[in-house]
């Protein structure tokens, strides 16, 4: 897949293929990048709030029918194709945001072991259906999520004001998002706002690829739920046990792996050169060339 000519068609999509004022007022906010991001958050997000946690393959299905939600939306409010959700080249680009994420997380996870912050044991469950649940589970969260701050919110603040600024400004979003956890406070927004919404929206222009980032995006989650530490706060059903030691500021305390300076520091030193290659590509839009 050529990236750079994708981004190059993202950041400059054209006239819309409807009359503008089809609709009249109403059509004309839909139309608008406001309109468009809103209308697709709240159909994705209630797809993915119906699914999450669902048994079995629900959330799989969910992140589908996200995925349709969301072609719909480009398609007949923003008024173009979506190349970034494209079948042709999706598992490459799943693998290879995967591969990163992977060992981003490994590197995290070693690194802090090996200062005397993590030690694990054997939980003692079935390797199978643990698997397989946070498999699941974990497709729906990072497909949908990425759908939404990735593809929506980002895109939809790109079109007004630029790629730069649209990356700072889901990032807060995103760390603010994940508030909601034990042990959660500034320290740990910041954290997530750093390490995975700066690096996030950053791949994301680098590819220009939702499976890209949703790669990366699930396999920070999956191995960090089968690896037992606490995922945003909130306690999984891994395969380990983890047991901390330690200052917070290295372990991430009752939050987790997210709120440890460690991967904070290694998210930083992923991204700038992601943005690098994002810049070199073209795929950055600048603030004087964005939509109005």
């Amino acid at each position: 897949m050529s990236t750079t000519s994708t981004a190059k068609r993202e950041a400059d999509p054209g006239p819309d293929p409807e009359p503008v004022g089809r609709g009249g007022r109403f059509g004309r906010i839909l139309r608008s990048p406001l309109g468009w991001t809103v209308t697709g958050l709240v159909g994705v997000g209630l797809v993915a709030s119906a699914t999450a946690t669902g048994p079995g393959p629900v959330p799989v299905l969910g992140a589908a029918a996200a995925v349709a939600v969301y072609a719909l939306v480009m398609r007949r409010l923003a008024g173009r194709t979506a190349p970034e959700i494209a079948r042709p080249g999706a598992l490459r680009e799943a693998l290879l945001g995967g591969g990163i994420g992977l060992g981003f997380i490994l590197v995290s996870l070693l690194l802090i072991s090996l200062l005397g912050g993590y030690s694990f044991s054997w939980a003692g469950k079935s390797l199978l259906p643990v698997v397989g649940s946070a498999v699941m589970v974990q497709t729906g969260t990072a497909v949908t999520e990425e759908l939404m701050f990735r593809g929506l919110f980002l895109q939809g603040l790109e079109q007004r004001w630029g790629s730069l600024i649209a990356v700072a400004v889901t990032a807060v979003f995103f760390g603010a998002a994940h508030l909601g956890g034990a042990g959660a406070g500034p320290w740990s927004a910041l954290a997530i706002a750093l390490q995975a919404g700066v690096m996030l929206g950053a791949a994301y222009m680098w590819r220009r690829s939702i499976w890209f980032v949703s790669g990366l995006h699930f396999a920070w989650n999956t191995v960090q739920q089968l690896a037992g530490v606490p995922l945003s706060g909130h306690t999984p059903d891994g395969l380990f046990t983890v047991d901390a030691h330690g200052s917070s500021l290295l372990t991430g305390g009752t939050f987790g792996l997210e709120a440890s300076v460690v991967p904070v520091l290694l998210g930083v030193l992923i991204t700038v050169p992601i943005f690098v290659l994002a810049r070199r590509g073209g795929n950055l839009l600048p603030r004087r060339r964005a939509r109005h």
